[in-house]
């Protein structure tokens, strides 16, 4: 990566930019919270270069895409047409115009996070629901890498998130993690009901290409987690919100 692309990457996250087994899987967990609003009017909060606005237009809805930066709009036009270039604190839509609006991995990045919730809400139509993917606080390591002496560092460090906050937050100013407590802040006093939350760990697509069948056991082992109490060390936190209906 070049100086400017790592800078981008510390402050925007990276995009998927291929489809394996993890983007499966969750877009399977984002099928199974929409239901037949999938066949609505959905978006995509932060589509980044529009791998998964591509991947749900074949269930049969009108998909749109909302990404903050021109160049991955711009590449994503490739893949819909239904694309806006602007913030997550401002989304250019009227009120109650969306079935369902995806945000994956993408709150911890924008200025503004309860804003953009916010704007989420006021976007869904009653009954609409929102499927939640962000990072979770107890996952121990931070994946979006460091500021260490004024330089950035790419890549997984290890325990960074479990120190004090203050601490936590000089070493990665950049991105945010998120604890239950923190997501249940967001939506309080919303008119909105949480209808799923849980805590996942990832697919590990990476480690698998690399080491073949101790990187699948690897994945068995760290997903057969998610059903006991030591999911709360899983990489990301799984909400599915509704809003309410009058």
């Amino acid at each position: 990566m070049t100086e400017r692309d790592l800078q981008k990457a510390a402050m925007r996250g990276e995009p998927s930019y291929v489809w394996r087994a993890g983007q499966e899987r969750r877009l399977g967990m984002i099928l199974r919270a929409a239901g037949e609003r999938i066949r609505g009017r959905v978006l995509e909060d932060g589509c980044g270069v529009g791998m998964y606005v591509a991947h749900i237009q074949p269930f049969g809805g009108q998909v749109f895409g909302l990404e903050y930066d021109f160049e991955r709009v711009r590449e994503a036009h490739q893949r819909s047409a239904l694309l806006a270039c602007a913030a997550g604190e401002g989304l250019p839509y009227p009120a109650e115009t969306f079935d369902l609006i995806l945000s994956h991995e993408v709150l911890e990045h924008v200025r503004d996070d309860a804003q953009a919730v916010r704007e989420i809400v006021r976007a869904l139509k009653p009954g609409g629901r929102l499927a939640l993917f962000v990072p979770n606080r107890g996952y121990p390591f931070e994946t979006h890498g460091v500021y260490w002496r004024g330089k950035y560092h790419f890549g997984n460090i290890p325990l960074v998130n479990y120190l004090p906050r203050q601490w936590r937050d000089r070493l990665a100013p950049h991105v945010r993690v998120y604890s239950k407590r923190d997501l249940e802040k967001l939506f309080a006093g919303l008119s909105v009901k949480i209808i799923e939350r849980t805590v996942i760990f990832g697919a590990y697509d990476n480690i698998i290409a690399r080491f073949g069948g101790l990187g699948k056991a690897l994945r068995w082992l760290l997903q057969m987690l998610e059903k006991t109490p030591l999911k709360v060390l899983g990489l990301s936190h799984f909400w599915v919100v509704e809003k309410l209906t009058d």
